[in-house]
């Protein structure tokens, strides 16, 4: 199960065996006999072409036949962008679709396979993202996760126990992200500048970071390839 916290995905999942540090300060030394600290930077260039736009949030979503979804929202909240990254080494775009909406928003709760809960920036109120088809935007009269509590149902009416009333930043950091080579001449740092969200999928370790200039991936193989010796 995935828990949004502040915008993020989090889970208990092993830290990733990379230095991703706030430019600036110093990258830890890193052991080059574990094979499984090795990291594969993607940049935008290598994903697909929609991968290659700015967004201004992102998340990550299960369909009920396996496969996971990275949903980038884009052009001010008016385009949602599509990506299956199942498996991380060959993400593939799904296209995109325009919505009808009162600008950019935030994703505040995961409602399972019903969509998400969304908050539109500027006080501007809150709507339910149904994606079980088409991706669209659906006000929910009387919802107000802003001056209140919401607490979350499943499809059985079951309370999931989930608390919506964190409150999302969106401030822009610059990371480094760590690259070890065979041999210390080998390792080289690249710069990721001005990511506004992280998001990691703990199936497959592998961590988006949404940038001014596009998508990044940071890659696990080793996780991706057993993924249960990492849990």
């Amino acid at each position: 199960m995935r828990v949004h916290i502040g915008g993020q995905l989090s889970r208990n999942v092993p830290r990733l065996a990379l230095a991703i540090v706030l430019a600036g300060m110093s990258v830890a030394p890193v052991t080059h006999a574990n094979p499984s600290n090795e990291v594969v930077l993607v940049a935008p260039a290598s994903l697909p072409t929609l991968a290659r736009q700015s967004g201004e949030a992102m998340f990550l979503h299960d369909t009920m036949d396996g496969r996971t979804l990275l949903y980038v929202e884009q052009h001010e909240g008016a385009q949602l962008a599509i990506f299956d990254v199942t498996d991380p080494a060959h993400v593939a775009g799904k296209g995109s679709v325009q919505l009808d909406g009162a600008g950019p928003f935030d994703v505040v709760a995961d409602l399972g396979k019903r969509g998400e809960l969304v908050r539109f920036r500027g006080s501007l109120g809150d709507a339910v993202l149904d994606l079980r088809h088409i991706p669209v935007l659906m006000k929910a009269p009387g919802l107000n996760t802003r001056n209140s509590t919401v607490v979350l149902a499943d499809d059985r009416s079951r309370l999931a126990g989930r608390a919506v009333n964190a409150a999302i930043g969106r401030s822009t950091r610059d990371y480094q992200v760590f690259q070890s080579g065979e041999s210390p001449s080998d390792d080289r740092v690249v710069e990721v500048k001005q990511v506004r969200q992280e998001v990691t999928n703990p199936d497959t370790g592998t961590t988006f970071l949404l940038a001014e200039n596009g998508l990044y991936l940071v890659r696990r193989p080793a996780l991706e390839a057993e993924p249960e010796a990492f849990r």
